[in-house]
C-alpha cells in the first residue's frame, strides 16, 4: 500500500483540509512579479502596487546579472541533456551549437504554472491553440483539438536502438533540424497568457522538474527509484505544465543542490527524460528539415512520408506528431508538436517505459487496479464469532502491538490518537441496533458503549463494523467490511476496456426501489410450500443425499446456501431443477427476503412480521416489515437489445465493497521473489508476487456516464469542488447558469454538490469568476457534444488519508504485524479488459468474448501482443493499440516490454482472466458494468476458488473448441476457457439474489447470437494476430524476443513454429515458471542485471567524485554507494534476484 509521498502541497497543490481558491491570489502574483522582473520581462501591474518588488529593486539586478551568466550555469539536470545531444548528434554539423532555453521561468512549486495560464484581471485567454477560461469550479482549458490520435504520430529518430516497425524513422540530421526550430518559437507563442492584457507582455520560455516513479519501494528488496524529466514549454503554453506537474508532482527547482538527481543516490534510476513542446513545427517543410528528395530515399524513408518531391510538402503533412531520441546511455529527448494534454502525460509514461527497460527488474504497465474489501450488510445485530468462530485474535494481543496508537478508555476499548472516528473493540463485542449499544464482557464484568453513526470500530481481526444508513427510505444497518483485501491488477487494458471502473465503488450504480408484492396472501403461500419442502434428496450423487435435509429457515443455513438451493444446478436432479425453474422470480426474491430477515424465535410464524398497507380498501402491493416499507436494491447488468436497462435484485446481506485505488493508467511494477520480502506478504501464494505504484496523483478521468445528470455522484461531487482542472467542457456564463438552475425538474437530477455549486455561482456573482462548468455539458465541436470531456481527479486515496489508514491498520490487526513490520498489498488476481464491440460500418466484430475468460499464457499472450480494439472516444482509430495495450507510445522495441511481461507472468504463477467491455457479443452492449462487477466477485471467493485449475476441474470454466461455419475452420479456442452457468449461480450468487437469470445462454456463448458474426470475429482476431506478429519480425524484435515468445510469434504469424502448433504440448512446456527458472535465456537476464545495477552505482562513485563542491553528508554518500557497489558485485545479490524479471540482455549497458 502506497505510503512513499513528497510534500503534497509544494508538488502536487495539495492540502486535504482546505479547498483552493479559483481567484487570483496576489501573494502569488508578487511572487510571479518578481520572477518575471529577474528574468528581465515586463511584470503585471504597475510596480508601485507591490511593495516587496519595489523594494528588491538590487536583488532584481542581481538576477538580471545572473540570467546573462545562465547559459553556462545550467541546472544538473540541464548539463546531462545537452551533454548527450552533443554526443548523440556528434556527426552532425553545428549540433554543438544546440542548447537547451536557458533564460526560462522555473516552476519551482505547483501552482504558479495555473497562475500564470491566465491573466489575473481577465477570467479568459485565447489563441489560435488554446482557450482558457477561470471558472468557479477551477480552471478550463479547451485545446485546439479535442482528442489525440495514434496515426502517423510517432517518430523516432535514427542511432542508437532499433526503431519499431510502426514508427516513422527520422534521420539524425532531421531532428537536429527540428531541435533547433523548436528552440525558437515564434514571439507570439512565447507570449505569457498571465500579462496578456497589457500592452507590455511577458514572452519567454516555461520550465519544470518532474521526477516520476521507475520502481516501488519494496521493504526488504528496493528503495523507490525515479527518473527525472524536464520539460520546456514556450509561455502560451503553461498551461500544459500546470497539467503535467498535477499529476506527477512538482520536483522542484533543478538549480538546487538537493534536487539533483546524480547527487540521489539512493532513488534515482540512472535516467533523464526531456520534453519540448513545439506546435509551431506544423509549418516546416520537409526540405526545410533535411529530408531527402524521394529520388535519393531509401525504401523506408518512402514508406513512412520521410522524403519529397515538391519542395512546399509540409513535415508529416502539417499533421501533428512527436519525434524522440534516444539510445542506450539513459537519456530521452522529445519534441511535441501538438498542445492536446494527453500528449503529454503520455510522453512522461514513453519515457517511464524506456527507464523501466534500461533499469530491469520493473515494467511500465498500462493497468488500472484497487484493493477490494469484501462488505456486507449485517442487519440489526452481530457477534463476528457467529459467523466466522476460527477467528482467534483477541483484544490482548492488539494492546500489546499498538497500545501506543490509541487512547485505552476504561470500559475496555481504544480511541485511535490520530483518528477518533476509529474505535477499538474486543473480540466479543456485540453489536446492536435496536439498543444502539456494543457490549461485551472482561474481568470487571459486563461493559457497553454508545453506538454510534459516523464511527468506525474495529475488532482486533481487523474486521470493521459502521452504522450506516444505505439510503433515503431504508432503515439503519449494521455494515461490516473484512480486513484482508483483494488486489485486482487489470494491465494490458486497451483504451475503453475499464481500467478506471475496476477502482470505482459500484454504489453509484444500485438502484434502490420499493419491494413490491402482487396478492400479499397466494404469494405467502407459494412462500410457505418452499419453505417446508424437502430438499434433502435434490443431488444426482445419491451418495450426498440424506433422508431430512435442513429447513430453508435452519441458522444452520446461510442466505449464499439458500441462495444455491434455489438456482438449477449440474449437481440437482431434473426433478428438483424443473421445481426451481417452475419458481417465478419474485417469490424466490420473497424467500431470499424472508430468510433474511428472519430469527429462530419467529417459530412458523414468520407472516405476522411483513404486511402491505390498504389502500381505498384494497390490499396494495408496497411490503412491509415490522411497520417500516421495504426497499430493495437492483444492479443494471446490460442492456437488451431494445436498449432497455437488464436490472437484477442484489443479495439482502450485500454492500459493496469498500475500494481503495491503486492504480489508473500508469503504473510502475516490481516482481519480487517472496522470500526477499520483509514481514508478511498476504494471503497470495505465488512464489513471486508483484507490487504496483500509481506513478501519478492525479487522474486524467473521461467520465463516459457523467453527462446523464445525477448518474456519476463521484465526478459531480469533484467538479463542485474548487481548483479543478477541466478540458473539453464548455465555459458557462451567468445566463447559461441561470437557465440550468431555472429548469426546476432536470435541475433537480443532479446531486446535492453540483446543485449547490451552480446557485453558489447565480446567487453570487461578484464573489466567483465570470465563468463555471459542468459535468453534464461537454464542450461544444460543430454543434455536437465532444465525446472527450476529461478532467484530473485527485487520486481518492490523498483526499481520503483515514481510509487509507483504517485499511493499513486493519491488515495489521489481521496479519498480527509489528509495527517495524509493512503492510504489504501485492497482486492478488490479474483481470485484464477486453473491449468488444459489434460490426460498424467498416469495423469489423470484435464481440467473441463472454463475460469472463481464462485465458492460459500461450493463449494470453496472443490476446496481449495484439491489444486489439475497436472504437473508443479517447482516440480516433480503430485495431491494434500495440503490445500491451502501450504499443504506439513505446520508443523502444515493444518486444522489450513484452519479454518482461512474459517472465513477469511466468516467474509470479499469476493467471490472466480477461473480462469483457462495451459488449458482450453483438447484441448486448454491457458498457463497464462488468468491470465495475468483477472486484466485487473475486473479493468474494476463497483464495483456491481463483486458481483456474481448480475451476476447470469443478466444472466452473468450459473449455472454448474450434468450430467449423460454412466449411471453414474457426479456431475459437484461442479464446481459452469462460464462465458457464455453474460459476454464475455460484459466484455472482454472492452478489445477487437470482444469478440464475443474470446471463442468458446467449451471452455465455455469444456465437448463439449471430454464428457467422462470431466467426467473423475471430478471423478478425486471427488477421490482427498475424499482422502484428509479421511486425515483429519485419523490425528485427524477433530476434530478441525469448523463446517461448518467439514460438509465439510464428504461431500468430505461420499458425505453426517448428512443427508445433498452440495445442502441442511442448510449445505449452515452454511456459512454465521450472522450464523458464531453468533456461539459459533467462540466466542471461539475471547477468545482464547484476552487471546494470553494477554499473550504475559506478556512475554514481564518479559523479560523487567529481562533485565540484563539498556539502554535509557528500562523504557519507560515497561511502554507501561504495558498499553498495561491493554487495552488487557479490554472488549473494545474483542469488537474491532469482524470481525477477530481470534485465533483457539485448539491451546494451553504457
Amino acid at each position: 500500500m502506497q505510503t512513499t509521498l513528497p510534500d503534497l502541497r509544494t508538488a502536487i497543490g495539495f492540502d486535504s483540509t482546505t479547498c483552493s481558491s479559483v481567484l487570483p491570489d496576489k501573494g502569488m502574483i508578487e511572487y510571479i512579479n518578481m520572477q518575471l522582473a529577474a528574468l528581465g520581462e515586463p511584470i503585471f501591474g504597475k510596480e508601485e502596487d507591490y511593495a516587496f518588488l519595489k523594494m528588491g529593486q538590487s536583488l532584481m539586478a542581481h538576477y538580471q546579472a545572473k540570467d546573462q551568466l545562465r547559459d553556462k550555469l545550467r541546472p544538473p539536470s540541464d548539463r546531462r541533456i545537452e551533454e548527450w545531444l552533443h554526443q548523440y548528434l556528434q556527426e552532425v554539423e553545428g549540433a554543438e551549437n544546440l542548447h537547451l532555453p536557458g533564460k526560462t521561468f522555473s516552476l519551482g512549486q505547483h501552482g504558479l504554472s495555473r497562475m500564470l495560464s491566465l491573466p489575473p484581471d481577465r477570467d479568459e485567454f485565447h489563441s489560435d491553440i488554446v482557450h482558457s477560461y477561470r471558472i468557479a469550479n477551477g480552471v478550463l482549458h479547451n485545446p485546439k483539438s479535442d482528442r489525440r490520435t495514434t496515426k502517423g504520430v510517432f517518430h523516432v529518430t535514427e542511432g542508437g536502438l532499433p526503431i519499431p516497425e510502426d514508427k516513422k524513422a527520422v534521420p539524425k540530421k532531421t531532428f537536429a533540424k527540428l531541435l533547433e526550430h523548436a528552440l525558437q518559437p515564434p514571439s507570439e507563442l512565447m507570449r505569457l497568457p498571465f500579462t496578456s492584457t497589457q500592452k507590455e507582455q511577458a514572452r519567454c520560455w516555461v520550465s519544470l522538474l518532474l521526477r516520476p516513479v521507475v520502481c516501488p519501494a519494496v521493504p526488504g528488496f528496493t528503495e523507490q527509484k525515479s527518473m527525472e524529466v524536464r520539460f520546456f514549454a514556450p509561455g502560451n503554453l503553461v498551461c500544459n505544465l500546470d497539467f503535467v506537474e498535477s499529476i506527477f508532482g512538482n520536483a522542484g527547482d533543478p538549480y538546487l543542490h538537493q534536487n539533483d538527481a546524480g547527487l540521489d543516490i539512493k532513488n534515482w534510476s540512472g535516467h533523464t527524460g526531456c520534453v519540448i513542446l513545439a506546435p509551431h513545427l506544423l509549418k516546416l517543410t520537409k526540405k526545410e528539415v533535411g529530408l531527402p528528395h524521394i529520388s535519393e530515399a531509401n525504401e523506408r524513408q518512402k514508406r513512412d512520408g520521410m522524403c519529397w518531391e515538391n519542395e512546399d510538402e509540409l513535415y508529416n503533412d502539417g499533421q501533428a506528431y512527436k519525434v524522440t531520441a534516444r539510445d542506450e546511455n539513459g537519456v530521452i529527448v522529445t519534441l511535441i508538436s501538438d498542445n492536446y494534454f494527453g500528449y503529454c502525460k503520455k510522453e512522461v509514461k514513453t519515457q517511464l517505459s524506456y527507464a523501466s527497460n534500461l533499469y530491469g527488474l520493473v515494467e511500465e504497465e498500462h493497468a488500472g487496479g484497487a484493493l477490494a474489501f469484501s462488505s456486507y450488510d449485517l442487519g440489526e445485530d452481530f457477534r463476528l464469532s457467529d459467523y466466522m468462530p476460527e477467528v482467534n485474535h483477541t483484544f490482548e494481543d492488539v494492546v500489546r502491538l499498538y497500545a501506543h496508537r490509541m487512547e485505552l478508555q476504561p470500559e475496555g476499548y481504544g480511541i485511535d490518537l490520530k483518528h477518533p472516528n476509529i474505535l477499538y473493540v474486543p473480540e466479543d463485542a456485540y453489536f446492536s441496533l435496536p439498543d444502539q449499544k456494543i457490549t461485551w464482557r472482561n474481568a470487571y464484568g459486563e461493559r457497553s458503549i454508545k453506538l454510534l453513526a459516523r464511527k468506525t470500530y474495529v475488532l482486533p481481526s481487523g474486521y470493521k463494523v459502521r452504522l450506516m444508513k444505505p439510503a433515503e427510505g431504508r432503515r439503519w444497518r449494521l455494515i461490516g467490511t473484512r480486513a484482508q483485501p483483494t488486489m485486482s491488477h487489470k494491465p494490458c487494458t486497451v483504451s475503453g476496456g475499464g481500467k478506471s471502473e475496476i477502482s470505482k465503488s459500484i454504489a453509484d450504480a444500485i438502484i434502490h426501489n420499493p419491494f413490491y408484492v402482487d396478492h400479499i396472501k397466494e404469494a405467502f403461500d407459494k412462500v410457505d410450500e418452499i419453505l417446508g419442502r424437502e430438499y434433502g434428496n435434490r443431488f444426482r450423487d445419491a451418495s450426498k443425499n440424506r433422508a431430512k435435509g435442513r429447513p430453508i429457515l435452519s441458522p444452520e443455513r446461510s442466505l449464499g446456501s439458500v441462495i444455491k438451493l434455489l438456482n438449477p444446478s449440474d449437481e440437482y436432479t431434473e426433478e428438483h431443477n424443473a421445481f426451481i425453474r417452475g419458481i417465478p422470480t419474485e417469490i424466490k426474491e420473497l424467500v431470499l427476503l424472508v430468510k433474511r430477515f428472519y430469527k429462530p424465535d419467529w417459530g412458523d410464524n414468520w407472516r405476522d412480521r411483513f404486511a402491505v398497507d390498504r389502500i381505498n380498501g384494497v390490499l396494495g402491493h408496497e411490503l412491509r416489515y415490522r411497520g417500516a416499507p421495504i426497499i430493495a436494491s437492483y444492479l443494471r447488468l446490460g442492456y437488451e437489445e431494445d436498449g432497455s436497462w437488464r436490472v437484477f435484485t442484489l443479495r439482502k446481506d450485500f454492500w459493496p465493497a469498500a475500494k481503495i485505488q491503486m492504480e489508473d493508467d500508469i503504473t510502475a511494477s516490481v516482481v519480487v521473489p517472496r522470500e526477499q520480502i520483509t514481514g508478511t506478504a498476504g494471503s497470495t501464494p505465488n512464489p513471486s508476487l508483484k507490487f504496483t505504484y500509481n506513478c501519478e496523483y492525479r487522474l486524467f478521468q473521461r467520465p463516459d456516464d457523467a453527462i446523464i445528470r445525477g448518474y456519476d455522484h463521484q465526478t459531480e461531487r469533484d467538479l463542485s469542488q474548487k481548483g479543478n482542472f477541466l478540458s473539453n467542457y464548455e465555459p458557462l456564463g451567468q445566463a447559461e447558469a441561470r437557465e440550468i438552475v431555472d429548469d426546476a425538474v432536470r435541475f433537480d437530477y443532479f446531486t446535492g454538490p453540483m446543485k449547490a455549486m451552480l446557485q453558489d455561482f447565480v446567487e453570487n456573482p461578484e464573489e466567483n469568476p465570470n465563468y463555471i462548468s459542468t459535468s453534464a455539458i461537454p464542450r461544444i465541436i460543430d454543434g455536437k457534444f465532444s465525446k472527450n470531456p476529461r478532467y484530473l481527479q485527485t487520486r481518492p486515496g490523498l483526499e481520503a488519508p483515514e481510509d487509507i489508514y483504517l485499511a493499513q491498520m486493519g491488515l495489521r490487526f489481521f496479519r498480527r504485524l509489528r509495527e517495524e513490520e509493512p503492510v504489504h498489498t501485492p497482486v492478488d488476481i490479474v483481470c485484464p479488459g477486453h473491449r468488444n464491440n459489434p460490426p460498424e460500418g467498416s469495423i469489423r466484430s470484435l464481440a467473441v468474448l463472454n463475460p469472463i475468460h481464462y485465458m492460459p499464457l500461450p493463449e494470453a499472450f496472443m490476446e496481449f501482443i495484439s491489444s486489439m480494439t475497436g472504437k473508443s472516444p479517447s482516440t480516433t482509430g480503430a485495431g491494434s493499440e500495440g503490445a500491451l495495450t502501450k504499443g504506439p507510445f513505446n520508443a523502444i522495441l515493444p518486444i522489450h516490454d513484452i519479454n518482461a511481461a512474459f517472465v513477469s507472468y511466468a516467474v509470479t504463477g499469476y493467471q490472466p482472466f480477461v473480462t469483457s467491455a462495451a459488449y458482450v457479443g453483438p447484441k448486448f452492449r454491457v458498457d463497464h458494468d462488468i468491470s465495475l462487477l468483477v472486484p466485487e466477485i473475486w473479493s468474494r471467493m476463497k483464495r483456491i476458488e481463483r486458481d483456474p485449475n481448480y475451476l476447470i476441474e469443478n466444472g466452473l470454466l468450459d473449455k472454448v473448441e474450434d468450430m467449423e461455419v460454412n466449411g471453414k475452420k474457426v479456431p475459437a479456442s484461442i479464446l481459452g476457457y469462460r464462465i458457464n452457468q455453474n460459476f454464475v449461480n455460484l459466484f455472482m450468487g454472492r452478489v445477487f439474489g437470482s444469478p440464475g437469470v443474470l446471463f442468458t445462454e446467449e451471452m455465455l456463448k455469444p456465437e448463439l447470437q449471430d454464428l457467422e458474426t462470431f466467426a467473423d470475429g475471430i478471423a478478425n482476431m486471427m488477421g490482427t494476430h498475424q499482422r502484428v506478429a509479421a511486425n515483429y519480425f519485419a523490425d528485427g524484435s524477433y530476434e530478441r524476443a525469448v523463446p517461448p515468445i518467439k514460438a509465439l510469434l510464428h504461431i500468430m504469424r505461420d499458425g505453426e513454429y517448428e512443427g508445433k502448433t498452440l495445442a502441442s504440448p511442448e510449445l505449452r512446456a515452454m511456459f512454465t515458471r521450472e522450464a523458464v527458472l531453468e533456461s539459459d535465456w533467462y540466466k542471461a537476464r539475471l547477468d545482464t542485471q547484476q552487471a546494470s545495477d553494477v554499473a550504475l552505482m559506478e556512475s554514481h562513485l564518479q559523479y560523487l567524485t567529481s562533485f565540484p563542491h563539498d556539502f554535509a553528508g557528500l562523504a557519507e554518500r560515497r561511502a554507501e554507494v561504495e558498499e553498495k557497489l561491493a554487495y552488487y558485485k557479490s554472488e549473494a545479490y545474483r542469488a537474491s534476484i532469482v524470481g525477477t524479471i530481470g534485465r533483457d540482455p539485448s539491451i546494451g549497458i553504457v
